[in-house]
């Protein structure tokens, strides 16, 4: 292969991992996780996963909500993807400078946090897109998606409800508010922006 084929190829893979995307990005993928599965049958949606696009001292970042909820460099992420696939969504209107460093700042509030493995409302632990949702809505009054109940996901397949007796009991919260992936991947306030 001709070594100006191979400095372009690696000049478009460097580009490709970092330049289109802005701060307030929201990120999407299938997660490998045990529970992946189980989320993308409750919700009727491959995605189980999604971080929030950061960029900051020359690079792109991904902070999301794992145990414990931190920073995780953009390829790093889409590499621990199921085939590396991911979709990015961008809110509607352009965000300023002064609302993506606000979006930064409140999301940055979680950091270290323990991940949430009771999907609870409080901020005790966060989940992945409870972490999206509650920084738009705090640092820009924006909703992303309508919440939910824990009840209004199907928790009909024999792994689902495996997983809930596992993590609850008998005593199920079904009238937790939930905020899912699938949700906010919906949103109408969002468009695609790969």
């Amino acid at each position: 292969m001709n070594r100006y084929l191979v400095l372009g190829l690696s000049f478009i893979s460097a580009f490709a991992y970092s330049a289109p995307y802005k701060t307030g990005d929201i990120i999407f993928h299938t997660s490998k996780s045990a529970q992946s599965q189980v989320i993308q049958k409750a919700t009727h949606s491959p995605y189980s996963h999604m971080g929030m696009i950061v960029n900051k001292q020359g690079q792109t970042w991904v902070l999301e909500a794992i145990q414990p909820v931190k920073y995780t460099p953009l390829k790093q992420w889409i590499d621990r993807g199921v085939n590396k696939a991911y979709v990015v969504k961008r809110y509607r209107v352009d965000l300023t400078q002064s609302q993506q460093n606000k979006l930064v700042k409140d999301a940055e509030a979680y950091l270290n946090k323990p991940y949430d493995i009771y999907f609870e409302w409080n901020d005790d632990a966060i989940y992945c897109s409870e972490i999206v949702w509650k920084a738009y809505k705090d640092a820009l009054g924006i909703e992303l998606a309508p919440l939910a109940q824990l009840k209004s996901f199907d928790l009909t397949d024999p792994s689902v409800k495996a997983l809930m007796k596992q993590r609850y009991g008998q005593k199920i919260p079904l009238q937790e508010k939930v905020i899912a992936p699938s949700a906010i991947f919906n949103s109408k306030l969002l468009i695609t922006v790969q």
